[in-house]
């Protein structure tokens, strides 16, 4: 099982490890798309739009993002099989937007990637 790595889509341009994937709903804000073209944007895992607005980067309420953000995750079997099976035979790279580092949807979508490769199913 490959790592998931969790990295800032303009932080050290773009570079990414084994298989890179945009989990963001919305393409980030002055990145080209040519300089994403080894990336997959899997726009299906963002969080809903009205718990993106709802939690609107606040960390006090983080935690009840996590948990609705995985219900959601929960719904999508088929967008996030592809990421399992990249993590099952190397490094994921998961690329975000977002300005905080410690709370985003990456962050809590690399913890549901590992906790389902952990699993009986893993």
């Amino acid at each position: 099982m490959g790592d998931i790595i969790v990295r800032r889509v303009y932080d050290d341009g773009g570079q990414v490890e084994g298989a890179a994937f945009l989990v963001d709903g919305m393409w980030p804000r002055g990145v080209r798309k040519e300089d994403l073209e080894r990336v997959r944007w899997v726009r299906d895992l963002a969080p809903s739009a009205e718990l993106r607005r709802w939690f609107g980067h606040r960390p006090e309420r983080f935690a009840e993002f996590r948990r609705r953000y995985r219900e959601e995750l929960d719904g999508e079997a088929d967008a996030v099989r592809p990421l399992l099976e990249a993590a099952r035979h190397g490094p994921v790279t998961l690329l975000y937007a977002a300005r905080d580092t410690e709370h985003n949807n990456a962050v809590v979508l690399r913890e549901y990637l590992r906790d389902r490769l952990a699993g009986p199913d893993g």
